[in-house]
C-alpha cells in the first residue's frame, strides 16, 4: 500500500485467530466478528494467587536423567519446618491484592504423594488451618502419576485440595524409559482417570527435547494428553543441569539439546494444538531463575527467562506474515493494529519481528498500533 493511501474499513486485512493459525486459510473478518475462542478466554480472569511451598526433591525416589534439584536450588533436602512454612504463607498473604481470588497454597518441587503418609498429613493439616481461617481457598500440589492410588486419594479428599498436577513429561514409553522416569504412559492415564473420579482439577506437565523425543513424538504426546481432557497443561523445554545424568550424556556427545529456536517453534506448535482442543496452557518454559542464568548450573539447552513471550511473538509473526502475503503487500509502509496487551508480542523481543518483516518483505517501515477493540489474539494490517 502506498504511503499516501488512506486505509478504510473495507481494505483492512485481519488475520485469523491464533487458535486456528496454520490450520485453515485466512478468511475475511469484519470488525464486529470475534474468533471462536481467544487467549483471554483461555487465561482465566480469576487466576489463582499461588502461595508456593517448595519441597526440593522431597518424595522423589527416582533420579530422572534431566533432574538434579540440588543444582537447581543450591540446597539439599531439609526437614520440613512448620514455623517456616507458616511464616512464608503469612508473608505471601500480606502481598496479596484483595481482588486476587482464589488463593491456593501450592506444594511443588518434589513428588508430594511420594512423601511418607504422616508427612503428607502434616503438610495438608497445616495448610487446611489457613483454609478454615478464611485466609486461603484451597490447596494444590504436584506429584508423579505412579503415586496416584484410590486409597491415597480417599485420604486427600478429606482436605480442601482442589488441584493436582502430574509430571507426565511424555506419553511415549520409549522416551520415558530413556528419561528413567520409572513410570509408563499407562500409569499417567490411570492416574488421570482416578483424579477425575474424585473431581479434582487436573494439570498435566509435558517436556520437549527429552532423549529419544522428536517433533512427531511430542505431537503424539500432546494428542494423548488432549484425549485425557486435563484442565490445563504446562510445557517445559529440557535443560541440561550440572551433575545430572543428562549432563554426562551431553558432555560425552550422546545427547544434544534443542536449540532455543527449535524449542520455541516446537512449543508454539504444541500451544496451537492444545488451543484448538480448548485446553489451557498456563506456562511455557521454566520459571525465570538466577540459577538457570548461571552457565555453571544450566550447562546447555533452550532456557530463556521470557520463553513464553518468545512463543507468542513467533505466533504473531506467523500471523502477520500470512496476512501480509494474503493481502499482497510487497513494499511501502505497513501498519499493524493489535490489542494494547499484544503490542510487545507483535513487536518481538528487541523489535525482532519488525526487523524480520522489513527485511523479508522490503518494507520501508512497520508500525504497530494499539486498538482496544481487537481481541488479544487478533491483528489487522493497513
Amino acid at each position: 500500500m502506498a504511503s499516501n493511501q488512506k486505509p478504510t474499513s473495507s481494505n483492512k486485512h485481519p488475520a485469523s485467530s491464533i487458535e486456528h493459525q496454520g490450520t485453515r486459510e485466512l478468511q475475511p473478518m469484519t470488525r464486529n466478528q470475534k474468533p471462536a475462542s481467544s487467549i483471554e478466554h483461555r487465561v482465566s480472569r480469576t487466576r489463582p494467587f499461588i502461595i508456593p511451598i517448595f519441597l526440593p526433591h522431597a518424595g522423589c525416589r527416582h533420579q530422572c536423567v534431566f533432574c538434579n534439584q540440588v543444582s537447581i536450588t543450591g540446597t539439599k533436602q531439609k526437614a520440613v519446618n512448620a514455623d517456616q512454612i507458616r511464616s512464608q504463607i503469612r508473608q505471601f498473604l500480606r502481598f496479596k491484592n484483595d481482588r486476587r481470588k482464589p488463593v491456593q497454597i501450592s506444594f511443588f518441587g518434589g513428588n508430594f504423594l511420594g512423601l511418607k503418609t504422616d508427612e503428607i498429613k502434616f503438610l495438608l493439616d497445616l495448610a487446611t488451618k489457613f483454609v478454615r481461617q478464611g485466609h486461603v481457598d484451597s490447596i494444590r500440589f504436584s506429584t508423579r502419576p505412579d503415586t496416584i492410588a484410590p486409597e491415597i486419594l480417599d485420604f486427600i479428599a478429606e482436605h480442601p485440595v482442589e488441584t493436582v498436577e502430574l509430571g507426565v513429561q511424555s506419553m511415549d514409553d520409549h522416551v520415558l524409559a530413556l528419561a528413567r522416569r520409572g513410570h509408563s504412559a499407562a500409569d499417567a492415564t490411570r492416574a488421570v482417570q482416578l483424579l477425575k473420579e474424585h473431581e479434582f482439577n487436573i494439570g498435566l506437565q509435558m517436556m520437549v527435547g527429552l532423549p529419544g523425543d522428536n517433533e512427531a513424538r511430542s505431537l503424539i504426546t500432546a494428542e494423548k494428553i488432549a484425549a485425557l481432557r486435563p484442565d490445563f497443561v504446562r510445557i517445559y523445554p529440557t535443560i541440561v543441569v550440572k551433575n545430572s545424568p543428562l549432563a554426562r550424556w551431553y558432555q560425552n556427545g550422546t545427547y544434544a539439546p534443542l536449540s532455543l529456536e527449535e524449542a520455541v517453534t516446537r512449543v508454539k506448535n504444541l500451544y496451537q494444538f492444545f488451543s484448538r482442543h480448548n485446553i489451557k496452557i498456563i506456562r511455557m518454559g521454566l520459571q525465570a531463575s538466577e540459577d538457570f542464568e548461571d552457565s555453571q548450573t544450566a550447562l546447555a539447552g533452550p532456557y530463556h527467562p521470557a520463553f513464553g513471550h518468545l512463543v507468542f511473538s513467533e505466533i504473531f509473526y506467523d500471523k502477520a506474515l500470512a496476512a501480509i502475503e494474503s493481502a499482497g503487500f510487497t513494499s511501502g509502509r505497513l501498519s499493524i493494529s493489535v490489542n494494547p496487551r499484544s503490542i510487545s508480542k507483535m513487536r518481538g523481543l528487541n523489535n525482532s519481528n519488525i526487523n524480520k518483516l522489513k527485511a523479508q518483505l522490503v518494507l520501508d517501515s512497520v508500525e504497530v498500533m494499539p486498538d482496544s477493540s481487537l481481541a488479544e489474539e487478533e491483528l489487522w494490517i493497513n
